[in-house]
């Protein structure tokens, strides 16, 4: 499905909302090579198209080494992540690496992901639930669920530590609204996954099936409110 493909789906996006909002395409080449090694800049992501969590964040190129990115690279590739994880929609994508522009604020941090779950077929914008994972890369990762007004939900979803209090409500909220409803207007359901830095709005991937659906949920009523939301959107 090109849609979960992270380099076919570029094309779906800038038809949709403009190329402005694709983070910027370094090198995806046929092959990982030495050569396109020496050519990356000093800082970038390195990703894989054919998975969720093929993502490695290098800050200083100095730091690391051709032969370390190329044996994680190796690795990535070799996985089937349809047979891991049962996942179809990953079954007809042909792996490979491809290294985008590296996201960072003004203060030079990486920004929290901000992953949109949408469920469809509802008039107007659809119903949207903001899980915010802050520290993705560092030590004290953390993940919070909001409503589209910001509010900090008693919802632990996933794996991640829900924090104390909530994070300042972004300055750019309706426009990482607003992006996350035309990009899943086509879809019944579907988790829009953004990065917000200073006030622009950058899109990450479309998921289909986070976790291939077996992530945790808590309170377990929040498991069966959002499965009642999937079961009354139209098939």
């Amino acid at each position: 499905m090109e849609l979960t493909d992270k380099l076919a789906v570029r094309k779906y996006v800038e038809d949709k909302i403009g190329k402005h909002h694709l983070i910027p395409l370094i090198a995806a080449p046929d092959a990982f090579t030495r050569e396109v090694f020496d050519a990356l800049p000093c800082s970038f992501m390195m990703k894989a198209n054919h998975g969720g969590s093929f993502v490695e964040v290098v800050g200083n190129k100095a730091e690391t080494s051709f032969e370390k990115l190329q044996q994680l690279a190796q690795q990535w590739l070799s996985l089937d992540v349809h047979s891991i994880a049962r996942e179809r929609h990953y079954r007809a994508i042909k792996p490979r690496i491809f290294f985008e522009t590296l996201l960072l604020d003004q203060s030079g941090k990486i920004r929290a992901d901000y992953k949109l779950h949408c469920f469809g077929g509802h008039p107007g914008r659809p119903i949207i639930y903001i899980l915010v994972i802050s520290d993705r890369f560092g030590n004290n990762t953390h993940g919070d669920v909001y409503d589209v007004h910001w509010s900090h939900l008693d919802i632990a979803l996933g794996y991640c530590a829900r924090s104390a209090a909530p994070a300042p409500r972004p300055a750019n909220l309706e426009s990482i609204l607003e992006t996350a409803t035309v990009l899943s207007e086509d879809f019944d359901y579907v988790r829009v996954d953004l990065y917000a830095p200073d006030n622009e709005v950058y899109f990450g991937k479309l998921t289909i099936t986070p976790d291939a659906g077996v992530f945790p949920f808590g309170p377990d009523k929040i498991d069966h409110e959002w499965g009642r939301l999937l079961a009354t959107t139209p098939s």
